[in-house]
C-alpha cells in the first residue's frame, strides 16, 4: 500500500468523515477520493508522453514539480501523482517563474528509483539546495512511528500551519491521513485569530505542530489564549529547530496537560525520535528514544547517525554527494549528540556550528539557551568573532523586548552563574532582529559570511 490506498480505504469505511479543513472549505473522504481520482484522469489525459499507472513509483518514475499552497487543491495534485506512479516535487509555493521552470527542467533530466514518492529541496547547511528522494515505504514509515511515538488518533484533529513542502507539516498528514483523522490546513500564524479558530473544530481532539519560533511568538503575544486550549490540546510537537528550556517551561505552565513533543527529524532521516518535555523534567536538547521503524547510535566523532525505514533514498542526479552521508543503509549526519543511561538521545547542536575559543570548543545553542532565559532577552545569537589572542571569541546579539537598552554587564554576570567561564560571550551587542531560515532555524550563514 501507498499512502493514496489509505484514503481510498476511508472513502468506502468513513466516507462523510471530514478528512481536510482549509478556510471555509470542508472535504470528506469520498469527496477528497473522488478528487484525487478526477484529477489523476485530468493529469493522464493532458500529458504528452504516457504515465505510469498505479502507485509505488515505478522503476524510472518521472518527477513532476508543483507549487505547495496550503489548499486542499495542492494535496489532491500531490496523491493523484503518487496514484498514477509518479514522483511529486512541492516547491516553495512562492517559487519565482524562472526558478521553478529551471528546477523542473533539471529533474526531467532524471528518473526516480522504483518506489520513490517524493523530492523534497532542502538547503541544509550548505546553503546548496539538494533534492532528497522519499521512498513510499519511508512515508508509511514515518507515520507509523509518529502514531506510535506520539499518539495520534482517529479522533483527532490536527492543525498543520506550516509549509507543505518540507518535512516538517507535510509529514504531518501521514499519519492524519493513514488513520482516517482530520487535517485543518491554515497559513501560517501571522493571522492569530485563525490559526486559533482552528481548534475550534468539533473533534475530540486537537494537536498541532509549531517550529520554535511560532512558540515563541505564541508565548509572548498569545499566551491567554494558548492557556485557554490547556484541557482541549491533545499535544503538540515541535522540530526542525532547538527550543529554549525557558520556552519549554513556559509552554509546560500553561499547558500543564498537554503532552509535549520535542522531536529528532530532518528530511533526509526522515522522523526518528521524540520526547515529551512535559513529563516533571523538562530536559532541553532531549529528543527521546527512537521509534519502532529508525534506530541510532553516535559515531566516535560525536555525531548522530541513523538507520531503518525512514531515511532518504538519497540526493537525485547526485550519486556523489548522496555517498557522503549515506552507506550501508546508514545516515550520517552533523548534528552533536550523546545518547544517555535511559537511551535518550541529547542533542549538542551542529558539528560546524561549534565555535573554537583558545582551544575550548562552545555549542553556541548552550550560551543562547541561558541568554533566553533571561528576562530582558526577547531573542539572541552567539557568534563567533575574531580576536586577537583566542583567535575567536564569541558575541552575543540580543533583541530585548520592546527594544529596551541592553545592560551588557548585568547579562554577563546572569551568564557567568549558568555557564563556564569559556563559554560567556566577551561581546554584546543590540539588534533589531535576528535572522532566522523559513523553518525557525537561526540563520548563522548570514552572520558569518
Amino acid at each position: 500500500m501507498i499512502l493514496a490506498d489509505y484514503i481510498s480505504l476511508h472513502a468506502q469505511r468513513y466516507p462523510d468523515k471530514v478528512a481536510l479543513v482549509c478556510g471555509d472549505e470542508h472535504c470528506t473522504y469520498a469527496g477528497l477520493n473522488r478528487r484525487i481520482d478526477d484529477r489523476s484522469a485530468q493529469l493522464r489525459a493532458s500529458s504528452s508522453s504516457p504515465l505510469p499507472h498505479g502507485g509505488g513509483g515505478g522503476g524510472g518514475a518521472s518527477v513532476h514539480c508543483l507549487r505547495a499552497t496550503p489548499s486542499i487543491d495542492f494535496i489532491v495534485d500531490y496523491f493523484a501523482l503518487h496514484r498514477l506512479g509518479c514522483v511529486a516535487a512541492p516547491l516553495e509555493r512562492d517559487t519565482p517563474e524562472a526558478i521553478f521552470a529551471a528546477i523542473a527542467q533539471e529533474l526531467g533530466a532524471h528518473t526516480a528509483p522504483e518506489g520513490t514518492a517524493d523530492v523534497l529541496y532542502t538547503t541544509g547547511t550548505t546553503g546548496k539546495s539538494k533534492g532528497v528522494m522519499i521512498s513510499h515505504r519511508t512515508i508509511l514509515a514515518d507515520a507509523e512511528n509518529l502514531i506510535a511515538g506520539q499518539g495520534f488518533s482517529h479522533d483527532l484533529a490536527f492543525v498543520i500551519n506550516g509549509p507543505l513542502n518540507h518535512i516538517g507539516s507535510l509529514s504531518k498528514l501521514y499519519p492524519v491521513l493513514m488513520l482516517g483523522a482530520t487535517a485543518i490546513i491554515v497559513d501560517g500564524i501571522k493571522d492569530i485569530n485563525r490559526f486559533f479558530d482552528a481548534f475550534d473544530f468539533p473533534a475530540p481532539k486537537v494537536a498541532t505542530f509549531l517550529v520554535p519560533a511560532s512558540i515563541r511568538i505564541l508565548i509572548q503575544l498569545s499566551a491567554d489564549r494558548l492557556a485557554a486550549l490547556a484541557d482541549r490540546m491533545d499535544f503538540i510537537e515541535t522540530g526542525a529547530a532547538a527550543i529554549s528550556q525557558a520556552d519549554m517551561q513556559a509552554l509546560c505552565r500553561l499547558l500543564p496537560h498537554t503532552r509535549l513533543y520535542n522531536t529528532y527529524a530532518s528530511t533526509e532521516t526522515g522522523i526518528i525520535s521524540t520526547y515529551n518535555f512535559n513529563d516533571g523534567r523538562c530536559q532541553a536538547g532531549c529528543l527521546g528514544r527512537p521509534m519502532p521503524h529508525s534506530h541510532l547510535f553516535i559515531t566516535d566523532a560525536g555525531t548522530i547517525a541513523c538507520q531503518g525505514d525512514t531515511l532518504m533514498t538519497g540526493y537525485i542526479g547526485d550519486p556523489e554527494r548522496t555517498a557522503t552521508v549515506l552507506r550501508d543503509g546508514t545516515l550520517y549526519t552533523s548534528d552533536l549528540g550523546r545518547i544517555d543511561d535511559e537511551g535518550m538521545l541529547h542533542l549538542a547542536g551542529r558539528e560546524d556550528d561549534v565555535i573554537n575559543v583558545g582551544g575550548f570548543k562552545v555549542a553556541p545553542t548552550e550560551v543562547e539557551d541561558a541568554a533566553l532565559s533571561h528576562p530582558a532577552v526577547k531573542d539572541c545569537i552567539c557568534i563567533p568573532v575574531e580576536h586577537k589572542i583566542t583567535g575567536l571569541a564569541l558575541k552575543l546579539l540580543v533583541v530585548t523586548h520592546d527594544g529596551t537598552p541592553l545592560d551588557k554587564r548585568a547579562l554577563a554576570l546572569y551568564l557567568r552563574d549558568r555557564l563556564e567561564t569559556y563559554k560567556v560571550p566577551l561581546l554584546y551587542d543590540t539588534v533589531p532582529s535576528i535572522h532566522r531560515t523559513f523553518n525557525g532555524k537561526l540563520n548563522r550563514k548570514y552572520y558569518t559570511k
